[in-house]
């Protein structure tokens, strides 16, 4: 009797000792989104693949919500959002500025999830699973990098994405990559490199004069 007392303990305390090792991929998903809201500005390297197109540039971002995305492919390509006015301005095929009032978080862009307020909703809207485990694997085959890898699918049909995936960097608790993918199956990559984190930038930065030679469409997220 003795010994299946001792036994169904030592069992209890292994098992009590592993829970505690397991965390649930919204509690982990929690920490990063609590991280990323200390974070005072940042910016990184990005490249971006959608469908067989692809882009690259750096964004900047500073709390609490100001983003700016400089394109290097496209040339010159500018996203810029002030807090209240979203504008874009693409050079070619014809040089135009475009702007949209909106409000910060609702733009339905992937690029907002790596921000504490994109986090959040996404927290909100979307259901939160580990893609195959809590550990760490590669973020990709061959690859030296270790990610936690998180896939969040959407509560309901509204939503800009059928599904998200995120690849975090087991390090630096920073998004190393986003697969969005949308109702009609459009695929989204966005890879993020090379974070400098804190340089207190300037909210001058995230000011944008257009050249004046661009073609201007004002409310073009509801021009028809």
């Amino acid at each position: 009797m003795k010994k299946h007392v001792i036994s169904f303990c030592a069992l209890f305390i292994s098992t009590v000792l592993f829970a505690q090792n397991i965390t649930t991929a919204s509690a982990y998903f929690k920490t990063i989104s609590e991280y990323y809201g200390t974070i005072k500005d940042y910016e990184v390297d990005f490249e971006i693949k959608i469908e067989k197109n692809e882009s690259r540039g750096k964004l900047s971002f500073k709390a609490p919500n100001l983003l700016r995305m400089d394109y290097t492919n496209p040339e010159e390509q500018v996203i810029c959002f002030n807090g209240d006015m979203l504008t874009i301005y693409i050079k070619e095929p014809a040089e135009a500025v475009l702007q949209q009032q909106v409000t910060p978080g609702s733009a339905g862009n992937a690029t907002n999830l790596s921000t504490p307020q994109g986090l959040s909703l996404m927290s909100r809207y979307y259901t939160v699973a580990y893609e195959t485990g809590q550990n760490p694997e590669p973020l990709e085959e061959g690859s030296d990098e270790m990610v936690v890898k998180l896939i969040l699918t959407r509560k309901s049909a509204s939503e800009a994405f059928r599904y998200i995936k995120l690849a975090i960097n087991n390090e630096t608790k920073l998004i190393r990559r986003i697969e969005a993918v949308t109702p009609k199956g459009e695929e989204f990559v966005f890879d993020f490199f090379d974070y400098v984190l804190n340089q207190d930038l300037s909210e001058q930065r995230f000011v944008y004069d257009a050249p004046s030679s661009a073609n201007n469409y004002n409310n073009f997220l509801f021009t028809e």
